[in-house]
């Protein structure tokens, strides 16, 4: 299943000067090893560093809208590179290979593994992706989950002060394809026009004592609409985000 959702990618890296397959050490399971998917997408120089954007997607393995809008994004940045100028993009787009596999929200070992991040958790995915997150020093991370309580696209924004800048433009170029959640307390917690501010303890994240701090977004789309439906708001998102945060550099460098 994964092998398949990703072939499309491989053959592109396999291709392109720009994609590169960097997958980290398969994981050992009674049913194999499955593997945990890295790519990493360098774009046209558009400054001295590029910047450094960490993309992450079905850390819960019933949710593969993710994982295959990553593979839309990837597709699209190869016909349409301007997107990606001055960005270095590292894309995980199965996080949780033996749910995703099983088709289930936690992984083999029956853990939610949305719930085990910076806790000392032994969880050999856990573990694989903090030592990534600390190895790279993202100035932005994003991930992908699909909510079967909500009622249309919404945001979680966190981080550093420009996450908010970011939010809204990514949640109005969703709009095109997916309608906002418009409810004031979305998963529990407060929300404003489709964007909450709060989040679980646990979920995938910079470590806390991260400085300076990356800008957090996790995206959030409903479970009712069609799957293209989904992955094109995905798509349309994170190509706003990019889009945006070049924007703000250029204008508002002291953000």
């Amino acid at each position: 299943m994964i092998v398949e959702l990703l072939t499309p990618v491989e053959q592109i890296a396999r291709q392109s000067p720009s994609l590169v397959a960097r997958h980290l050490e398969p994981l050992e399971s009674e049913s194999g090893k499955p593997f945990l998917p890295r790519y990493f997408h360098i774009g046209a120089r558009g400054g001295d560093i590029p910047i450094r954007i960490g993309v992450f997607a079905a850390i819960h393995g019933d949710q593969p809208e993710g994982a295959y809008a990553i593979v839309r994004f990837i597709r699209l940045l190869e016909s349409h590179p301007e997107i990606a100028r001055g960005f270095a993009l590292w894309f995980y787009p199965v996080c949780n290979p033996t749910g995703f596999e099983d088709k289930t929200r936690h992984s083999r070992n029956r853990k939610d593994l949305n719930r085990e991040f910076w806790v000392k958790s032994c969880e050999p995915e856990v573990c694989l992706l903090e030592a990534e997150i600390l190895d790279r020093s993202f100035q932005g991370i994003i991930t992908l989950h699909t909510d079967d309580t909500s009622e249309g696209f919404y945001g979680i924004a966190n981080g550093a002060t420009l996450t908010r800048h970011l939010i809204e433009p990514a949640l109005k170029a969703a709009e095109q394809f997916l309608p906002r959640d418009p409810r004031p307390k979305i998963d529990g917690f407060r929300a404003r026009n489709g964007i909450v501010g709060e989040r679980y303890p646990g979920v995938l994240s910079a470590p806390p004592e991260a400085r300076p701090r990356p800008f957090e977004i996790i995206l959030e789309v409903p479970s009712s609409p069609p799957s293209f439906l989904k992955e094109c708001a995905f798509v349309a998102a994170l190509s706003s985000i990019l889009v945006e945060y070049r924007r703000l550099m250029g204008h508002a460098p002291n953000l």
